[in-house]
């Protein structure tokens, strides 16, 4: 069987990766536990990498553009830099916005004012390191998902919180 150069296979695949001392955030969070705990309020120096996993393009003979991974992942992680992080998806919190600020209510009872402005309202159920991973994936794949892409087969975020404590979040695109 012919094999065509710059293809990907079950056994045979080109994987990238970005991981820069720049793709970071600095943010607040707290999560909820099972059961009927709330941690308090703290914050991480959190770590981005990315690793894309596709066919290489055969004009430029790579699988994607560092440059253009790089500035999508430093602006993905400006957006919830210096931010307080808040899940929108939490049983167990009520978040809501009021003019220029948001209430946090844990199990109804009030917790937390933030300004609105310090606030990241995020689509995912807790501020886990894993709920993050997922979140800039889905953020990210949004972005890759044009024509210019479409040789990409897999994505993976990690997040690091701290050193030696990071989550990976994987994704089949194709």
């Amino acid at each position: 069987m012919e094999r065509r150069i710059g293809t990907v296979s079950k056994e045979n695949a080109f994987r990238v990766s970005v991981t820069k001392d720049y793709l970071v955030f600095a943010a607040a969070h707290f999560i909820t536990f099972a059961g009927h705990r709330c941690e308090s309020l703290h914050g991480h120096n959190y770590r981005v990498g990315v690793t894309l996993e596709g066919d290489i393009d055969e004009e430029s003979w790579y699988v994607v553009d560092f440059s253009f991974v790089k500035k999508l992942m430093k602006r993905l992680c400006d957006e919830i830099d210096h931010k307080v992080l808040l899940p929108l998806q939490n049983p167990k919190l009520q978040v809501q916005t009021e003019s220029d600020r948001v209430l946090v209510a844990y199990e109804d009872k009030p917790r937390y004012v933030f300004p609105l402005s310090d606030c990241a309202l995020l689509a995912i159920p807790n501020t886990t390191v894993e709920m993050l991973a997922q979140y800039l994936a889905g953020k990210a794949r949004a972005e890759l998902g044009g024509n210019q892409f479409a040789k990409l087969a897999l994505i993976e975020i990690e997040v690091e919180e701290n050193f030696g404590q990071s989550a990976f979040y994987r994704e089949r695109l194709r």
